[in-house]
């Protein structure tokens, strides 16, 4: 069963204070996508690699391969108006006997270990998702104020989020609904049970600048 990586991207610069999108922002001397491209060629080297980014990013991306001498093959593929579209057109290139893991183009530091345990638990029950716990205190807010809620019971969730492609393409023939937040609620509502595995706190997703400085003490420190 072939394996597949769909990396979607990670909206505009906006909240980075940067024109630049987050996912080309330089991280230990290349842009983030490229990190996140190359874990996945790192866990497997036969992956098919599909890279979603807007259309008009295209010229832009194909500069800085050749400013990095970037050369893991992808297909690249015209993103949408929102993730949840970013996401369908991306599956269009994935073959329906397959499995295939979706992921954050702005998670450059997920660990092969995490990659491997989605990959093994979807090709066992159709579908993997990653999670750390929290070690925050968490509360909820109520129409009557607030209360404390276990955070044992509470998970936080990560990418890759992995998939039997053709239950998720499945899933993606619904319309959209901004209340779809990542892509394992969007199955669910087929009528899957969603299977979690541990994913690796490192894994962080970079979206304010602080984020940025952390990835790179961290990745100073993994890899």
């Amino acid at each position: 069963m072939n394996r597949y990586a769909l990396i979607v991207p990670g909206g505009t610069g906006t909240r980075m204070g940067t024109d630049i999108p987050k996912q080309f922002l330089e991280l230990a001397g290349k842009p983030v996508l490229m990190h996140s491209i190359e874990r996945f060629r790192s866990y497997d080297e036969t992956i098919r690699i599909i890279v979603v980014i807007p259309e008009s990013q295209f010229v832009f991306w194909d500069s800085l391969k050749e400013k990095y001498s970037f050369s893991v093959y992808h297909t690249l593929v015209k993103g949408g108006s929102s993730r949840f579209f970013s996401v369908k057109n991306g599956l269009r290139e994935v073959e329906d006997n397959s499995i295939v893991a979706i992921h954050d183009g702005v998670r450059p530091l997920v660990s092969t270990d995490t990659i491997e345990r989605c990959f093994r638990t979807a090709m066992e029950f159709g579908n993997a998702i990653p999670v750390i716990n929290s070690s925050d205190s968490v509360r909820m807010v109520t129409e009557h104020g607030n209360i404390p809620v276990n955070r044992h019971r509470l998970k936080i969730i990560q990418t890759p989020q992995v998939f039997n492609a053709g239950l998720i393409k499945k899933a993606y023939l619904r319309e959209f609904s901004p209340e779809y937040t990542d892509d394992a609620m969007l199955l669910e509502t087929t009528g899957e049970i969603i299977h979690l595995v541990e994913g690796n706190r490192e894994n962080i997703k970079i979206t304010n600048p602080e984020d940025l400085t952390i990835a790179g003490a961290l990745f100073n420190t993994i890899f």
